[in-house]
């Protein structure tokens, strides 16, 4: 079931639009667990006891992935799956359910995910309900490189229990390299789930799969010839800002707007030379347990531009830096952010240290070389064999040495046209094009943050989809950094965009930016989402992002007359109803 979309004209104002929206919103969570029912023989009562629901917080479509992984596995323990994000599930109706199964990624420095948050406000809330008839076991994704592995996964793990739920299965917290060990883990819970539930154990029928293509996962990548590299940004900008298209002719290969495109990098010749040198080593020389040399394990299997943790730790415990040192003993997080500013693997092996180390002891510290996931800017209905990304290279100088991004320069300098990087799309259901073609949009994406609101415009104007586009977008200096000017005039002089409202930065003296432009057009901002618009983002998400979003709420308490309680309330609907959507990095 869809929440049905209330039209302008509807004989409501605007505030009864909200309150009845939210009553939709929670009637579509409490129906999507009658529409998951088995309609296979049986009561109704047995197929409640053996419903596994699995519940996922995802920010890229990770957590998501591995959903409809344990969904199968359960399946074939007798188990009735229910697939749902965090982000649907009603309070009221979570309280009734009996078997829960919760993978959810961390977001950022130990956020929830932007799908999960709603549930986690819910939970944590003094009034949310006890839980005893609950069994449940959590799964975590997340990146050690980050502060807060995982903590996404820890807070729900540790809330449930402390609101009466059981835990059948210890929560696993897994690492960028999370698919062996997490389908591991759910191999090896479904018989407590099934257990728990009273399941027979016999496997349910389900769909048969469709064949893995080439391309489809990152374990199966596809080798796609790169057909166009073009700069956008002016020669005289600080940015290099370049428009890449990929050739995915008889590949099958299919995408959506929104989606990703993950590409799977190979590290810099010079860097891996230079870390060749420090540790005294040809590019050749074999590496124990490991059928490839030491310079491909560097080139092609390794992370060596940024510093793994282990490698820090090991490096701060034999050293006699007394900076890295003190940092490390007072676990000052931000403090070693700063220390770390613009360092890489060659820097850290280059401090003074009081033993050596070998060969295979430095490459148990390093971590995989991992993809590189960047928004798709095109529409395959409007480009039917390719797929366009639009990325900023990389570039700067610090320690005396040249240092550039992993994949952006990659891209940019060292794939030739006619040669084929290996990419895979990653699916972003969550941010996706609203399927009611009469719904207004506005999107906000300065910089590369464009990308996929061209191909939101790209695939409005295939399918002629009425509802009206409003873009905001940005850089530092209009003359140069003005990316798909020609494409966004002729959208304008069409019809298909129906504002563009632009923030160049640096061409005056006092800093303009798109949040900027947002309070500046407020009521009429207001207005839009009052008429059922949907609001997006994409970019920066350490500083442009909140900064949007603190713009967001400005505009709906002034221009909507809300105390920021009220304001609250309106932006939390927002999300329940999936108009407020998010692809920040």
């Amino acid at each position: 079931m869809k929440i049905p979309y209330i039209p302008e004209d509807a004989p409501f104002n605007g505030e009864q639009k909200f309150w009845l929206a939210g009553f939709l919103a929670g009637l579509h969570s409490r129906l999507l667990v009658l529409e998951n029912q088995p309609q296979a023989a049986g009561s109704a009562a047995s197929a409640a006891t053996t419903q596994l629901h699995i519940l996922f917080g995802s920010q890229t479509g990770n957590a998501e992935a591995l959903a409809q992984s344990a969904a199968k596995a359960a399946r074939a323990k007798g188990l009735v799956p229910v697939v749902q994000g965090l982000g649907e599930v009603d309070i009221d109706v979570f309280a009734t359910m009996r078997h829960v199964l919760v993978i959810t990624s961390t977001y950022g420095e130990g956020e929830m995910p932007d799908n999960a948050q709603l549930f986690w406000q819910a939970i944590s809330a003094s009034t949310a309900p006890r839980l005893e008839q609950m069994h449940f076991a959590v799964l975590a994704i997340g990146d050690t490189g980050y502060d807060g592995f995982c903590q996404a996964g820890k807070f729900i793990d540790m809330r449930l229990e402390q609101l009466g739920a059981k835990r059948v299965y210890d929560r696993i917290d897994c690492d960028i390299d999370y698919e062996e060990p997490s389908n591991a883990w759910i191999a090896s819970s479904m018989p407590q789930f099934a257990a728990s539930a009273g399941s027979s154990g016999n496997a349910l029928e389900s769909a048969p799969e469709a064949p893995v293509i080439p391309g489809s996962n990152k374990n199966n990548p596809y080798a796609a010839a790169l057909a166009t590299n073009k700069r956008l940004s002016g020669e005289s900008s600080g940015k290099d800002i370049r428009h890449f298209e990929f050739d995915l002719t008889d590949s099958g290969l299919k995408y959506e707007a929104g989606d990703a495109l993950g590409v799977i990098p190979v590290n810099e010749p010079a860097l891996v030379q230079l870390l060749l040198t420090q540790l005294k080593s040809d590019y050749d020389n074999p590496v124990p347990g490991f059928d490839r040399s030491l310079g491909d394990l560097l080139t092609y299997q390794f992370e060596i531009s940024e510093p793994s943790r282990k490698l820090i730790e090991w490096v701060g415990q034999n050293t006699t830096n007394q900076e890295l040192r003190h940092v490390l003993q007072h676990d000052d997080k931000d403090a070693l952010g700063v220390w770390l500013w613009g360092k890489d693997t060659l820097d850290l092996l280059q401090l003074d240290v009081t033993r050596s180390l070998s060969i295979p002891e430095f490459v148990g510290l390093l971590r995989p070389l991992q993809h590189r996931a960047y928004s798709i800017s095109s529409s395959q209905k409007a480009h039917p064999n390719q797929v366009h990304l639009t990325i900023a290279s990389v570039r700067y100088h610090s320690a005396g040495r040249a240092r550039s991004g992993v994949c952006s320069t990659y891209l940019a300098e060292r794939v030739k046209r006619g040669e084929k990087p290996a990419i895979f799309i990653s699916p972003n259901k969550a941010f996706r094009v609203p399927a009611n073609n009469d719904a207004p949009l506005i999107m906000i994406g300065p910089g590369t943050g464009i990308a996929p609101f061209r191909a939101f415009l790209e695939e409005r104007e295939a399918i002629g989809a009425k509802g009206k586009n409003w873009l905001f977008f940005g850089d530092q200096h209009q003359e140069h950094d003005y990316i798909y000017r020609e494409e966004l005039t002729a959208w304008q002089e069409n019809g298909l965009l129906t504002r563009l409202d632009l923030a160049f930065s640096r061409d005056q003296a006092e800093k303009i930016y798109v949040q900027t432009r947002m309070l500046e057009q407020g009521a009429e901002l207001f207005a839009w989402l009052e008429e059922g618009a949907y609001f997006y983002v994409c970019g920066d998400a350490s500083r442009m992002a909140k900064d949007v979003d603190k713009a967001l709420y400005q505009v709906i308490t002034q221009f909507g007359g809300m105390s920021a309680e009220r304001a609250a309330d309106y932006v939390d609907q927002l999300k329940k109803e999936k108009r407020y959507l998010r692809d920040v990095y």
